[in-house]
């Protein structure tokens, strides 16, 4: 007689602001569940990019496995449909060795690409360049009303002088004769077991931890990193450039900031992040939300994940 079929190892995903202490949880739930972590923190995708990213270091995995790290060189542009793959691809992999895979980071669009069922319009070159060309010399309010006359809702979701999004409607209505809205997430997994976990602490408690975070990376060499990511082609990247820290680092470098000053403005940039990152994961009804503070915070994490096990191994055709 054939032995039943495994259970699936369901997806979990540990999700929430910076400075929650996602990658301790994600750590920690990989331990006890014998899982491999994923990363869905788009910054952490760039070599070199450590200190300001809050990266775990070798030593903080503890051993753990960790997938889509240090994959990019900061001269190279994150493209989710690529991490879609590569992340689908990995999750595969680590279910392969009966591991349980764990995703974790809060880029948002990334988090959704690898959870969701959202196919991405494709891109090309020409295009965006002659819709930009037609930018620069047309200006978005002409743009923005063309939007209106070939896709009405999209561009009533689209602010008129969000050049960047309506250039990118107008490129995917051209390439694929669909509306821009037929692509945007929705709210519905790739597999209905999937789990997000979502990492929550009082705004203030929040804003104490990045305050001391910031000034720990510079304690650790974010300048120096900087310094070295700048010989490497930091400041032709057009993402890592622009990352929050990474861009006030090049300012002091260059003798337009002073340390003072950029320490302030990287709190200010990652307190605004944190308000967008949890503006975002806030809109999806199927994070379960967590006290990051509480003492059994692990143990809580743990009790959808092991009901999801079980439910996998009672129905494991399901």
């Amino acid at each position: 007689m054939d032995e039943p079929a495994a259970p699936t190892p369901p997806l979990v995903a540990v999700v929430g602001a910076t400075a929650t202490g996602k990658s301790d949880l994600a750590i920690a739930l990989a331990r006890a569940l014998d899982g491999e972590v994923l990363n869905a923190d788009a910054l952490q995708f760039y070599r070199g990019m450590d200190i300001g990213t809050a990266k775990v270091t070798a030593e903080e995995r503890q051993g753990i496995p960790h997938h889509l790290l240090d994959i990019l060189d900061v001269t190279e542009e994150a493209s989710v449909s690529a991490y879609q793959s590569a992340a689908r691809a990995a999750i595969a992999q680590i279910r392969s060795r009966g591991r349980v895979p764990i995703l974790v980071g809060g880029s948002g669009l990334y988090v959704r690409a690898a959870v969701d069922d959202i196919a991405f319009p494709p891109t090309d070159p020409a295009v965006r360049t002659r819709l930009e060309a037609r930018l620069a010399t047309e200006g978005t309010d002409t743009l923005h009303r063309e939007l209106a006359e070939k896709d009405s809702e999209a561009a009533a979701t689209i602010g008129a002088q969000d050049a960047r999004r309506i250039v990118r409607a107008l490129e995917v209505g051209e390439l694929t004769g669909k509306p821009f809205t037929a692509f945007l997430p929705r709210h519905e997994y790739l597999e209905p077991g999937t789990l997000q976990l979502g990492l929550n602490l009082p705004r203030p408690v929040l804003h104490e931890r990045i305050a001391v975070r910031v000034d720990r990376m510079v304690e650790r060499g974010l300048l120096e990193e900087i310094r070295t990511l700048r010989e490497q082609g930091l400041d032709k990247g057009r993402t890592a450039r622009r990352a929050i820290g990474y861009e006030q680092g090049l300012a002091v470098l260059d003798g337009t900031m002073s340390c003072a000053e950029a320490i302030e403005s990287t709190v200010v940039g990652t307190r605004r992040l944190v308000r967008k990152q949890d503006t975002w994961f806030r809109r999806d009804p199927r994070v379960t939300w967590l006290d990051a503070a509480a003492p059994d915070l692990v143990e809580t994490a743990l009790a959808p994940v092991e009901a999801a096990l079980t439910a996998a191994r009672s129905h494991p055709d399901a």
